[in-house]
């Protein structure tokens, strides 16, 4: 039976410091019994001598100091797994939330995860299909790889992350693939989205959801991603799964991680956020990849709204350095109506090139890829030229790449959110708008595939 002490000493906040304990490990769990016998939940921040500052998961409200009890559990926080999780909602700490039966767990995981050896690895290179042409054409999704998507205040990613959700999977084969949603300090009604979106569509059925919402204690936010990414290491090393791990906002996550960094009094770092969050971040998204002798892997997309649509802010940079690429959506899109409004040149998956080409999508992928983005490129300057000197000074061949770009993003990138495009539609619909150019432009494509698709596709 763990020890009970009624040596609490002062609460400030969500932090409460407790005296004259032993044997209490960082990051160890507690409970706190009240004097009405009411039992609230807590874990170790620090521990100094026999003084031990804990940090509450609920709120402190009618803890009174004298007649509180506090016994420590001896585990840090662990989620009970089980295949039985697809297809349930749970709160950011593992609960049941949706009037379903609580899970019978095949075994007790700790949330922290064990770290992944780097030398057993394995490198990231299956295409997964998104449905969605901006995504897989241009700024390929790989199995493994950690791809984040920069968003702003404002801008539909959470119909966007709905939409992968629903519509990605690894084509060409019948391995069993899962998706892991952690939202992450949202509203009731982004929650009820995206609840109802899957249930419609049946992609609860391989989904399992972690909802941590805008009231719900700070503290509870950070173990929100932790538990999504146990359950999906769960499902891809012992069920040998492929699981898509969704995580949303991470900007909501690092702000509860300044909150509770700041209750601790500690000195912060850029923007206030506190020094070890490269560190806190690079926690969660290094626990994806694939393994070696094992078939499953995870591959993660984290989303995040850059505040003040700034790509330097500490959140998007610190993300961007540990992961591979990013996609960017773009306000000016949005506001023209293009759906999803994704920018597809600043956007870059820096795995792409391992993910595309023969036996992968088809072998036309790569110089397609490349002719597209050079082509969008030189067609936005020159509707940029067209506003500044009118269209009189382009000349010919440029107002051709202008009508380009103007199709492109009507066509390839504007699809709306129900659209499941398979890559071959995607491939042929960029031929069909390579096909506004002359040939003799198309010096990116071999004449092989020019000569096999240049013209001849509707």
């Amino acid at each position: 039976m763990p020890k009970e002490y009624k040596t609490i000493q002062e609460i400030a906040g969500p932090l409460m410091l407790v005296r004259g304990v032993e044997g209490v490990a960082y990051d160890e769990l507690g409970e706190i019994e009240l004097s009405d016998g009411e039992k609230r939940r807590c874990k170790v921040l620090e521990i100094d001598g026999s003084n031990a500052l804990v940090q509450l998961f609920e709120d402190s409200t009618g803890i009174n100091l004298s007649n509180s009890k506090v016994r420590f559990l001896g585990r840090s926080m662990e989620l009970g797994v089980s295949e039985d999780m697809l297809s349930r909602v749970f709160d950011g700490l593992g609960r049941p939330i949706d009037n379903g039966p609580e899970i019978l767990p095949e075994k007790r995981l700790d949330i922290n995860g064990l770290p992944m050896n780097p030398a057993a690895r394995n490198y990231p290179q299956e295409f997964i299909q998104t449905g969605i042409s901006a995504i897989d054409g241009l700024n390929t999704l790989v199995r493994g790889q950690k791809l984040p998507i920069f968003s702003a205040s404002g801008l539909p990613h959470a119909n966007l992350a709905a939409q992968i959700a629903r519509q990605a999977k690894v084509i060409g084969t019948d391995e069993p693939f899962a998706v892991v949603f952690a939202a992450m300090g949202i509203t009731f009604e982004e929650a009820n989205f995206f609840i109802e979106s899957f249930r419609e569509t049946g992609a609860i059925d391989r989904t399992v959801l972690f909802v941590n919402l805008a009231n719900d204690p700070a503290v509870e936010r950070i173990a929100t991603p932790r538990m999504a990414l146990t359950a999906a290491e769960y499902l891809a090393f012992q069920k040998n799964m492929h699981v898509l791990v969704i995580m949303t906002d991470i900007t909501n996550y690092a702000d509860a991680l300044r909150e509770v960094s700041a209750a601790r009094k500690e000195v912060p770092g850029r923007r206030g956020y506190p020094g070890y969050m490269y560190t806190d971040l690079a926690s969660l998204y290094e626990r994806a990849g694939r393994q070696k002798g094992k078939p499953g892997s995870i591959t993660l997309i984290p989303i995040l709204t850059m505040p003040e649509d700034d790509k330097t802010h500490p959140i998007p940079d610190l993300t961007g350095y540990i992961t591979e690429g990013q996609i960017i959506l773009s306000r000016e899109l949005y506001r023209k109506g293009i759906t999803p409004p994704i920018d597809v040149l600043p956007s870059l998956s820096r795995l792409k090139d391992k993910g595309i080409g023969e036996g992968k999508t088809r072998a036309d992928h790569a110089n397609t890829m490349n002719q597209l983005f050079a082509a969008y490129a030189r067609g936005k300057d020159a509707k940029e030229l067209m506003t500044v000197l009118g269209e009189a000074a382009l000349t010919d061949i440029d107002k051709l790449y202008a009508k380009f770009a103007d199709e492109f993003e009507q066509e390839y990138v504007s699809q709306g959110y129900y659209t499941n495009r398979s890559i071959e539609e995607t491939l042929n619909i960029g031929w069909k708008l390579l096909s506004i150019l002359p040939r003799s432009e198309l010096k990116r494509i071999k004449d092989e595939y020019l000569d096999k698709y240049y013209g001849k596709v509707q």
